[in-house]
């Protein structure tokens, strides 16, 4: 097909890429066919100018009619992705999360370790747990953290380990640490993190408690952030 340039949620143009919008729909959960069936109804009918916001509703309506569930979930993934390219949604999206969970929450907080000061996305607490959080967002649903991450993460909450803080009117430290992504771990990241008792939170990590999970969990959270998820799915 002939180049079509299609228009970002930021404005840009870039071009259309069937691929990408293939890679999405099958991590979404659909087969092999309903992949091919949503590009052959969509294909066709992309033009110039075409918003990426249109052809994801045309994708979610072609897929709906053959799986609901696969349907729910890629239009959540994509939403989701919507947060970007900052980054700093993303983390005021997982602070309300775990605010709906009871915790109370702390944003893009600069805290002091054993040996240097560090930015902490995320700093989660209630009476008994003080969490910080690493929120790690990626603009392309393929990207995975990988052990390099992971290796950083951990060294840098390793630091961290060796001071006390005080949040909620108590001095204590972390009682847990987490890396949240919206995307996948690689398969080395994931063992390292299980050896190390690093919480890892990726969008279908772990089997159950995974990002998906933690969302659909929370009504409130799909009506402030994702509102057009109900729409779309009701």
């Amino acid at each position: 097909m002939n180049e079509i340039l299609v228009v970002k949620a930021d404005g840009k143009h870039e071009v259309f890429e069937p691929d990408k919008l293939r890679a999405s729909l099958l991590h979404a959960g659909a087969t092999e066919e309903a992949t091919e069936g949503v590009l052959s109804h969509i294909l066709p009918e992309l033009h110039n100018d075409m918003t990426t916001s249109e052809i994801y509703k045309h994708a979610f309506s072609v897929l709906q009619g053959i799986s609901r569930p696969v349907a729910r979930s890629y239009s959540l993934r994509r939403a989701v992705m919507d947060l970007g390219p900052s980054g700093f949604p993303f983390e005021d999206f997982v602070a309300e999360i775990l605010k709906a969970k009871g915790f109370q929450c702390e944003t893009r907080q600069t805290v002091l370790g054993g040996c240097v000061p560090h930015e902490v996305d995320v700093v989660a607490y209630n009476a008994k747990k003080l969490i910080m959080i690493e929120a790690k967002f990626h603009n392309e649903l393929g990207t995975k953290s990988d052990l390099k991450v992971v290796l950083y993460i951990k060294a840098r909450f390793d630091d961290l380990a060796e001071n006390v803080f005080n949040y909620g009117g108590q001095n204590r430290k972390i009682t847990d640490s987490w890396l949240v992504t919206n995307t996948k771990f690689s398969s080395t990241a994931i063992h390292y993190g299980v050896c190390k008792n690093l919480t890892m939170i990726g969008w279908n990590y772990p089997e159950k408690g995974n990002l998906q999970d933690m969302i659909e969990e929370e009504p409130e959270i799909l009506d402030k952030f994702f509102g057009k998820i109900n729409e779309l799915s009701g």
